[in-house]
């Protein structure tokens, strides 16, 4: 058990971080929720009712659909880009694809290396493939949960609802959805840039402390 806490400690620790802020999100979004509906005189929600709620769906897919088209995105880029001297980009002056492997190589390499073909193809961007799914998902979800929310307003105005498809028209779904996007691709440009000049030793995502500002990579 020790080692397996220590060979996967990482995920573990960051799915831990995620459980105790998703559910302090539902319990913290469920009484704003609440306080709402006692000032517009609706009824209240219990907090399991509420995990059904438009509100609960666009908060939480507003905010997985940023997340998951950053680390889309940046997959997807430094696959061609650079950064010299980034501890998050590949050496422009020694990037190579993994090419012409031998039997030895091939050995212990997943099975869709092995089998080639299509499946080597899609194994190939399997990582950028899954992420942008994930992506697109969210999106899915937050229209939906964002159109709910939305059409609730409407309805306590006395205006007829929208269709999901209408309300990702509107600016109310784009402005959720970009004051995300933005601060993601901000957080990470900042990553790959500080990480030129900075260092935590120990990091896999950072530089060796003694190494030079221009070295790329780790």
């Amino acid at each position: 058990m020790r080692r397996v806490l220590r060979d996967n400690g990482l995920t573990l620790a960051l799915l831990a971080m995620f459980m105790f802020s998703f559910v302090g999100q539902a319990i913290a979004g469920r009484l704003v929720h609440n306080r709402d509906a006692r000032q517009h005189g609706e009824p209240q929600v219990s907090f399991v009712e509420y995990l059904g709620t438009p509100a609960f769906l666009e908060a939480t897919a507003e905010n997985w659909e940023s997340e998951f088209l950053q680390m889309g995105v940046f997959v997807l880029l430094t696959a061609f880009l650079f950064q010299r001297g980034s501890a998050e980009s590949n050496d422009p002056d020694e990037h190579s694809v993994d090419e012409g492997l031998s039997e030895a190589d091939l050995k212990d390499a997943p099975w869709p290396v092995r089998r080639g073909g299509i499946a080597l193809g899609l194994y190939s961007h399997s990582l950028s493939i899954v992420f942008m799914t994930l992506f697109a998902v969210s999106f899915v979800l937050h229209a939906v949960g964002g159109a709910g929310e939305f059409n609730q307003e409407l309805l306590a105005h006395g205006d007829p609802p929208v269709s999901t498809l209408r309300y990702v028209g509107t600016s109310q779904f784009w402005f959720e959805s970009l004051q995300n996007w933005q601060s993601e691709f901000l957080s990470i440009a900042a990553m790959v840039f500080f990480t030129i000049f900075l260092r935590e030793r120990g990091s896999p995502e950072s530089k060796q402390v003694h190494a030079p500002h221009s070295q790329t990579g780790a």
